[in-house]
């Protein structure tokens, strides 16, 4: 179900795309989390505050504006999400098209014949909220400023700060199964403008450990974990940085 999500989030990222003003980084293309209504949203897309939100319970497209409207994903292909998407935008008054332009490659994609298809997303819900709610209690709890955002490249939820008086900034999140990992986990990872941070030197963590080659940083498996853990695995890991 996690591939027929990051593929479904393409969605919200090319209406970003389509409606707002191009950043360079690309952020005004990335994505939050609602806890409270289980989907991801992107910015407002105009100045209405309209967003196109993914529902990860209902596993559908919802426009949220003043006319909300939504579209069920289960058993429609490609095709028919983009159509119902032009359609809909000019309905609620864009001016620009709504356009299907990906400007990077995915991992998979979906054939003209293919169907979305809906299975169980509890999980992957508790996951999101967890990441949600521990990276929003780590960033207190060590007064850092970030946005909590999913990239929809790479599908994770993560932060990013840079480290009072120091030149050092911090990455931190939640990573979808990849070939490093093959299940959701946790990351952190310092830098030193471009350039990630030794971790050879650096203590042992309570959970999770440290990783120094092709990735520099510390790495927690999602299974089997908490908020509590996952706080604590982040603010352990920090310390090292901070050091």
């Amino acid at each position: 179900m996690t591939q027929q999500l990051h593929l479904a989030a393409q969605y919200l990222a090319t209406a970003a795309k389509s409606f707002l003003e191009a950043k360079a980084d690309d952020s005004h293309t990335n994505l939050g989390f609602s806890v409270e209504e289980k989907s991801i949203q992107t910015w407002p897309l105009d100045y209405t505050g309209t967003k196109l939100c993914l529902n990860y319970e209902q596993f559908s497209l919802e426009w949220k504006s003043h006319e909300n409207n939504s579209f069920l994903l289960d058993g429609k292909t490609h095709e028919e999400v983009v159509n119902w998407l032009s359609q809909t935008s000019k309905t609620l008054g864009f001016e620009k098209p709504y356009q299907f332009d990906l400007h990077y490659d995915m991992p998979y994609s979906m054939n003209p014949t293919d169907k979305f298809k809906k299975s169980d997303v509890q999980e992957l819900i508790g996951l999101r909220t967890l990441a949600q709610n521990a990276l929003k209690s780590f960033l207190e709890k060590e007064q850092l400023t970030s946005d909590i955002r999913i990239w929809p490249h790479h599908f994770d939820s993560g932060a990013f700060s840079k480290l009072d008086n120091s030149e050092k900034s911090l990455g931190m999140g939640l990573s979808i199964p990849d070939s490093m990992i093959n299940e959701h986990y946790f990351y952190i990872s310092g830098y030193l403008g471009h350039d990630s941070l030794d971790t050879s030197t650096f203590e042992n963590l309570s959970h999770g450990k440290w990783l120094n080659e092709g990735f520099k940083g510390a790495v927690l498996p999602a299974s089997e974990t908490n908020q509590e853990i996952v706080v604590q695995f982040f603010r352990e890991a920090f310390k090292n940085y901070k050091n």
